[in-house]
């Protein structure tokens, strides 16, 4: 999952140290926004250095990208700890004073907090009604414990331990894919000619590791074969406790991950852009031009994974496409899908146009769904990874339709 931390300034930040390394190693992607005074009590490069992420208070940097809303956005989680009476006085106010306030406002995630503050503090009307409004909202609170307080001082107020955080705030989130069993294909296929070259393309891997993500954190358990992809594209998911990474090189490699992943599927998502044509016969040396002069390379088609899949899946598999093509027009660019969706035999195919500078090697994606109808289901642009929460919606809606 995406998850934002916010940390503010009580000597129970250096407990959020843990609470972050905990998500993180268990898969997450974490960011942290620490307030000013936070960093006061555990410093910049201890959160950077913990969450994998950079880290800053300042709505001003990343002005771009609107920091502020883009994290709000991205969050399928926010949890802070600790929450100092003030900034549960701020939560409830609805203050934007700092990166944190602003993102808790432009989030739709669930929000958990965890108290700390002396007890006195925590027992205040002030702070007794600040919660009370704040749960009626929807945050959930965890704690505090009752126990040793700064000081020497004893009682409730105690920031609840990390583990029992952690364990709290992940119970919170059931998505709308829960219990399913879902593969994933990503990257591009490689087929060597010899030891050195092979025939790639252009694929990162991006899309179809949003994908993963999107439903890992939706609840569904994932099965991503990734053939080659760009640097770092893998890093969350290998990390994600509901992702299980596969990787292979060939498209004959591919295939055979695919099928022995989709046995027990429930839904398989072939992003993978495969190639359709490998060497009849690789060189076990590299080809030089001692050798004297290359005429040609004889090609042999690969076998079509996506079609092969459609034929052997069991009752009740949901097979969707992914179809990278080049079109003058966006009539042009439906024909095609509709004529590749209709060889297949996918329940859904998802198209883009691609090109020079479009599709790959890019941040965001723009896509146009078909169903089994050819009618097109859904339509997307933006990130990918919202390209990916619409693929999933479209997904929902067909299983829905058909139960």
């Amino acid at each position: 999952m995406f998850i934002v931390v916010g940390v503010t300034g009580g000597i129970a930040a250096y407990k959020t140290v843990q609470l972050v390394r905990l998500l993180v190693t268990g898969g997450h992607d974490v960011h942290v926004i620490p307030t000013d005074d936070a960093l006061r009590f555990v410093g910049l490069t201890t959160w950077e250095a913990i969450s994998r992420n950079p880290v800053t208070t300042s709505v001003h940097e990343d002005v771009s990208e609107v920091r502020h809303v883009a994290l709000g956005r991205k969050a399928d989680l926010v949890i802070v700890a600790p929450a100092t009476a003030n900034s549960l006085a701020s939560m409830t106010a609805g203050l934007a004073d700092d990166l944190l306030g602003t993102t808790l406002l432009a989030t739709s995630a669930p929000v958990v907090v965890a108290p700390a503050m002396h007890t006195e503090m925590w027992q205040h009307p002030a702070t007794v009604a600040n919660i009370a409004t704040l749960r009626e909202r929807g945050v959930h609170v965890v704690g505090p414990a009752d126990g040793l307080l700064t000081g020497g001082d004893s009682g409730p107020g105690r920031m609840s331990e990390p583990e029992d955080v952690v364990a709290f705030a992940l119970a919170l989130f059931t998505g709308d894919l829960d219990g399913l069993e879902v593969v994933v294909s990503t990257g591009g296929t490689r087929e060597p000619i010899d030891p050195v070259r092979y025939i790639g393309n252009r694929s990162s891997g991006r899309q179809g590791a949003e994908v993963a993500l999107a439903a890992a954190a939706r609840g569904a358990r994932v099965r991503l074969v990734a053939a080659h992809v760009d640097g770092g594209v893998l890093d969350a998911a290998s990390r994600h406790p509901r992702i299980a990474v596969t990787r292979v090189g060939t498209a004959a490699e591919l295939g055979e991950a695919v099928r022995a992943a989709s046995a027990d599927a429930n839904v398989v998502v072939m992003v993978a852009a495969v190639a359709d044509y490998r060497v009849a016969e690789v060189s076990d040396r590299k080809l030089s031009k001692e050798d004297g002069p290359l005429q040609s390379l004889e090609l042999v088609q690969n076998e079509d994974i996506l079609a092969g899949l459609v034929g052997s899946r069991r009752s009740g598999q949901m097979i969707v496409g992914f179809a990278a093509e080049t079109a003058t027009d966006a009539d042009e660019l439906l024909d095609r899908a509709r004529r590749k969706r209709r060889r297949k035999g996918v329940d859904l195919l998802v198209v883009n146009e691609v090109g020079w500078s479009a599709g790959f090697e890019t941040p965001d994606n723009r896509v146009v769904v078909l169903g089994a109808d050819d009618e097109v289901a859904a339509e997307a642009s933006g990130t990918k990874r919202q390209v990916a929460d619409a693929l999933w919606d479209a997904v929902l809606a067909v299983r829905a339709a058909s139960n």
